[in-house]
């Protein structure tokens, strides 16, 4: 990684080039600094200076669709599919093996699309930013491009006009999945009946009905018109040279535009006059709990900081914890089981919104969840809001304002998401960053009086502009879009003469011509092995033992907050206790503790917490796949005053958990409905999952834990009269947590790690050995499971060796190959799935095939079979550098100070030392073509696969011919 020095930040009113700094302002709270610039073009850019090697990049323009045929996402897919100076197929997934990024992606929102990335690596930085500005503003925009992930009409079989006639098209396939999804169904309907009259009324993502009106023209014009310099916001973030920077992008863009107007101001929506109802259907059978009601408003301007925080933290006060006001009587009503998708308030579009409702719901409850909410709003005002509750509220935002985490998205990328909102609108960046004044203005007026209470009354319960959204499943919904389809592709193609067939013919196969063709990568940029770093990142920390106890004490500059982890090696568990186990983990923290029913710990935990959580693992050695532990996990964060309270919080949890029938039925439903509402649009996580267990002791149990057999579990407990048993094996984990051998992790800064923790440790009584599970794998065969999708989620797992075995770099290596080389093209590109892919877990020891929101079956699984003969075509040197490369990021995690400590304590407790850890990397870097070969013949054959599927329909009509029957559940 190299440094570089930067020059003074600049000062208003300074000229960089034909860019004017228009504001300089510093961030205190994350110790950085906030440039904004204005280029004479138009363009605006936003810098976050920052001592920070995370480096980060984005390009955004408002996009404002008209219609629902999906152009914004469609274009956003099809720039990145070649540019001027970058006239591959496939520049943006080209680049990821060629870089040692943290983060690569595109997204179309409503009515903006986004292009960032992130980088640790200055030279990677410079690659990247070339590439994206090239895609964005000078993208080729090939027909074939267009058909390959818009839309096309294909035969079955492509060269023969006498086979059927199809639509295809990545997009199109992507969205016919999404829109399966309830929570997808729920966002899009959200928009219309809110803000009927303006864009946010369209799918920006694309209806499917709708994708086939986009033509190539269509598409064209519309970037013609968006993506230009006076439409777009930059930003950049990190240890950056910012003169460097703007001078690349005046270079490679900026001097090649002249001065443009385009506007895509959004009005506000008119106000309704009365309150409305609107209804919607999503393809689904579960008629006796799978609809969903909510009541939303319309609300002022997100560009208002002051009201846009006050609406944010009156929406954590109202819906943010289990004893919240408005939550609790929502779910002890009983109506439903869970609060409805989108609960809360949305500073998603130009004007917020609010919502609230229930899922979980039989039909005709619609009135009725209107009623309770109304009420219980009305309740409310009459009655006052706890102050305590607001204060809780505000001290949650303190964290937030605090805390700089890498955790689960690069924080560069949180910052850039979380000023873009105002921005864009035309509001104020710096509000996006900065509350002190908000939260100054927002103290005084509380200790004048009532706050919130007018807000709900004259927002909510005086505001005509209110809508019920009502969400039905409808069983027969799938059928009828399938029908509707076959009727869309029989009217659009009515008419066809012999030469309108010809042509489809002819595009397919320059299409696949096209796909096949092989392109000269190298004009991309790359990094090569030198700068992969030769060693893993060492975190100094301090151990002590305390009676069965281990403690880790870890100094980071953790802005003033504390984080503690303890993870408990659970003795021998009982067979019967498998399965509670990952029910244990969800309901401790959601339940009582020590004396305080969970209405009182829920606020407790918001008074003097950042939030806690728990969850189950199962880990091993690194030298032995069968030699595996189950662990518990409780973990926690406060600000660093709140220290004891942390402690005590998370030592009620573990010694003193409450559990009773009433809340844990009502905990058990949320479950269901969430895990439910995940097969649709994370089917092939459970594929995965599904598969793995057919080879992998590891992967046994952590199906138990969270895949379908976890669902099947929950869904009979629920359905049946099984609580009371529930109830008697969660008080026996709760025994047996406390004969474990826990490992406490603290995080802080130096000043603050001298935190007592004997409460916690002092529980710790037992003197049982670590257990082993004994190792077991699903035996029973291929699997599917049928639900309501229109697509399918395909799988295929192997079992190999353990992390310290030779031959796994190269198996870690392999699965980036076959990513980017192999399928890619096969499945995305020619099979027109959203995503396939190849993965290894290392420590895991289980390879993995899997496709996403996909068309196929049986090709697909044919694909998968086709790797090692992929191998024996013209493959060299630059593929298995690239996949070393990629192969490398995996064993360099982005961390930040909440986690780099857990990380390297937890890794050196389970045997992942460095030096083990370097050792890895250190044959990762001279793994050849023939370990390749020789590990896919040694390890990925057919009698060590296991296969499973989650798709709509029974596959076994189809797999046949590839020797495969599976067991068919409906889920």
């Amino acid at each position: 990684m190299t440094t570089q020095t930067r020059t003074a930040l600049p000062a208003a009113g300074d000229r960089l080039g034909r860019y004017t700094v228009e504001r300089v302002e510093s961030l205190p709270e994350m110790q950085g600094t906030l440039i904004l610039l204005r280029h004479d073009l138009g363009a605006r850019h936003a810098h976050v200076s920052r001592e920070d090697d995370n480096l980060a990049f984005g390009v955004t323009f408002p996009t404002v669709p008209r219609d629902s045929t999906g152009v914004a996402h469609i274009l956003e897919h099809v720039v990145l599919m070649g540019s001027q100076k970058y006239p591959v197929p496939d520049p943006f997934f080209a680049m990821i093996p060629r870089s040692l990024n943290t983060f690569m992606n595109a997204m179309t929102a409503s009515d903006w699309t986004t292009y960032p990335f992130s980088t640790r690596n200055e030279k990677d930085f410079y690659n990247l930013l070339g590439v994206y500005l090239d895609a964005t503003f000078f993208p080729l925009l090939r027909y074939e491009s267009f058909l390959q992930d818009g839309h096309r009409f294909e035969f079955e079989t492509p060269d023969d006009p006498t086979t059927p006639l199809k639509l295809q098209g990545v997009v199109y396939n992507e969205m016919k999945g999404a829109m399966a999804s309830p929570g997808a169904v729920m966002w899009r309907a959200f928009g219309k009946a809110l803000y009927p009259d303006l864009t946010y009324a369209n799918n920006s993502g694309g209806s499917p009905e709708d994708i086939p009106n986009l033509t190539y023209e269509g598409l064209r014009a519309f970037h013609a018109a968006h993506y230009h310099p006076s439409n777009a916001f930059f930003y950049t973030y990190g240890k950056l040279d910012l003169p460097r920077v703007l001078i690349e992008i005046e270079t490679q863009v900026m001097s090649k535009f002249s001065p443009q107007t385009l506007d895509v101001s959004i009005p506000d929506q008119p106000n309704f006059t009365e309150p409305r109802r609107v209804d919607v259907t999503y393809p689904g059978t579960d008629v006796e709990r799978g609809g969903q009601v909510s009541v939303i408003w319309k609300l002022g301007h997100t560009t208002d900081p002051d009201a846009n925080l006050r609406w944010s933290v009156l929406s954590d006060v109202l819906l943010g914890n289990p004893a919240a006001p408005l939550t609790r009587p929502l779910i002890e009503s009983g109506i439903g089981s869970a609060l409805a998708d989108l609960s809360g308030y949305r500073d998603n579009f130009r004007e917020g919104a609010f919502a609230a409702g229930l899922k979980g719901l039989s039909a005709g409850k619609a009135a009725e969840v209107q009623a309770l909410v109304l009420d219980t709003l009305a309740a409310i005002v009459r009655d006052g809001i706890d102050p305590e509750l607001i204060e809780s509220s505000l001290h949650q935002f303190e964290i937030s304002q605090r805390e700089v985490s890498n955790s689960g998205y690069p924080y560069g990328l949180q910052v850039m998401f979380r000023l873009l909102g105002p921005w864009l609108y035309g509001g104020d960046p710096v509000t996006g960053l900065r509350l002190e004044a908000e939260l100054e203005s927002l103290r005084t007026d509380l200790a004048q009086g009532r706050v919130f209470e007018p807000m709900i009354q004259r927002g909510l319960l005086d505001n005509p502009h209110r809508v019920t959204l009502v969400l039905a499943p409808d069983p027969d919904l799938a059928a009828r879009t399938e029908q509707a389809e076959r009727e869309l592709v029989a009217r659009l193609s009515e008419g066809f003469t012999d030469e309108d067939r010809a042509r489809i013919v002819r595009e397919s196969l320059q299409l696949q011509s096209l796909q096949e063709q092989e392109s000269d990568v190298n004009v991309l940029p790359t990094l090569t092995l030198e700068d992969v770093p030769p060693t893993v990142l060492r975190v100094p920390y301090t151990t002590e033992e305390a009676g069965r106890a281990l403690i880790g004490r870890v100094p980071q500059p953790t802005g003033g907050l504390t984080y503690l982890d303890v993870q408990v090696r659970l003795p021998e568990v009982p067979g019967d206790l498998l399965d509670t186990l990952p029910l244990y983990a969800y309901a401790v923290t959601r339940s009582g503790a020590a004396g305080q029913d969970y209405l009182a710990l829920a606020r407790r935990i918001e008074a003097v917490t950042g939030g806690v959580s728990a969850s189950v693992g199962v880990g091993g050695r690194p030298d032995d796949l069968d030699a595996l532990r189950l662990t518990v996990t409780f973990s926690g964060k406060a600000l660093a005053r709140n220290g004891e309270g942390l402690v005590g919080v998370l030592r009620d949890l573990i010694a003193a958990p409450e559990f009773t029938r009433e809340r844990l039925e009502q905990l058990l439903k949320q479950r269901l409905a969430g895990l439910k509402a995940s097969v649709v649009n994370a089917g092939n996580a459970y594929a995965e999952r599904l598969a793995a267990a057919q080879v992998s002791p590891a992967g046994f149990i952590e199906e138990h834990f969270s895949g379908l057999t976890a669902l099947e579990n929950l869904k009979r407990i629920v359905e049946g009269d099984e609580l009371d048993a529930l109830l008697e094996r969660l008080n026996r984990v709760r025994d047996l947590i406390l004969t474990g051998q826990p490992r406490l992790c603290l995080t802080a800064t130096q000043a603050d790690l001298g935190l007592d923790l004997t409460p916690i440790t002092g529980e710790f009584t037992g003197e049982a050995p670590v257990g082993t599970p004994a190792p077991r794998t699903l035996s029973t065969g291929p699997q599917a499971r049928v639900t309501d999708s229109p697509v399918a989620f395909n799988a295929a797992a192997f079992r190999t060796v353990p992390y310290t075995h030779p031959d796994s770099p190269a198996l870690l290596v392999l699965s980036r190959l076959l990513r980017s080389e192999y399928l890619l093209k096969e499945i995305r590109e020619k099979g027109g799935a959203y995503g396939g892919g190849a993965a290894f877990d290392a420590r895991g020891g289980v390879f993995s095939f899997s496709s996403y929101r996909d068309p196929h079956i049986t090709r697909t699984y044919e694909v998968f079979r086709g790797a090692r003969q992929f191998l024996d075509t013209e493959l060299g040197e630059r593929e298995v550098t690239e996949a070393i490369l990629s192969a490398s990021k995996t064993l360099d995690p982005l961390t930040s100070p909440d986690t780099a400590g857990r990380l390297r304590f937890y890794g050196d407790q389970a045997g992942f030392t460095p030096e083990v850890q370097e050792a890895y990397k250190a044959r990762l870097l001279k793994v050849t073509l023939e370990d390749l070969k020789r590990v896919t013949d040694t390890w990925l054959t057919p009698e060590r696969a296991g296969y499973a599927l989650v798709a709509g329909r029974d596959p076994n009509a189809e797999t046949g011919a590839l020797g495969l029957h599976f067991e068919v559940q409906t889920v």
